[in-house]
């Protein structure tokens, strides 16, 4: 599976917002792209789909930057990806396929029917939260933010 950069990206943003917008600062774009390493203006193309759907707000002023909307557990991945790019969800198409009841459709139904339809049960249930807590067991330390 392909992912487009905008989408990789966006999930990256989207997990920075919300791993160091948790003590209620936001996060600006130039953060991101520091931490991330990705280009300042791509991300300031990419943040206003996650804002247009809900799932980011922007605060300006001098302190300005962008913070989850709304508590992680009340979104799901699949918002998220629907976002980012409403193509990524959508069933597989096989080019060339031909709808004759013949082998090639048993094929194109048990096998790429089948990815599509796990895919898409795999993110409508996972919520954001959820992935949070993976992104933080998965990277020890790094999310261990002391302050003196």
């Amino acid at each position: 599976m392909r992912v487009s950069t905008r989408v990789e990206y966006g999930m990256l943003a989207l997990v920075d917002i919300a791993m160091y917008s948790e003590s209620g600062s936001s996060v600006s774009t130039a953060d991101i792209a520091g931490r991330e390493n990705i280009s300042q203006k791509y991300l300031e193309q990419i943040l206003p789909l996650l804002r247009q759907a809900g799932l980011i707000k922007a605060q300006k002023g001098l302190k300005g930057g962008y913070y989850l909307s709304r508590s992680a557990d009340k979104f799901t991945m699949s918002d998220i990806l629907n976002a980012l790019d409403n193509s990524i969800l959508e069933e597989m198409e096989v080019t060339g396929s031909v709808n004759d009841g013949g082998l090639r459709d048993t094929v194109n139904s048990c096998l790429w029917g089948r990815i599509n339809s796990e895919l898409n049960r795999y993110v409508e249930n996972m919520s954001f939260a959820d992935f949070l807590s993976e992104c933080r067991n998965n990277t020890p330390g790094q999310w261990d933010l002391y302050s003196i």
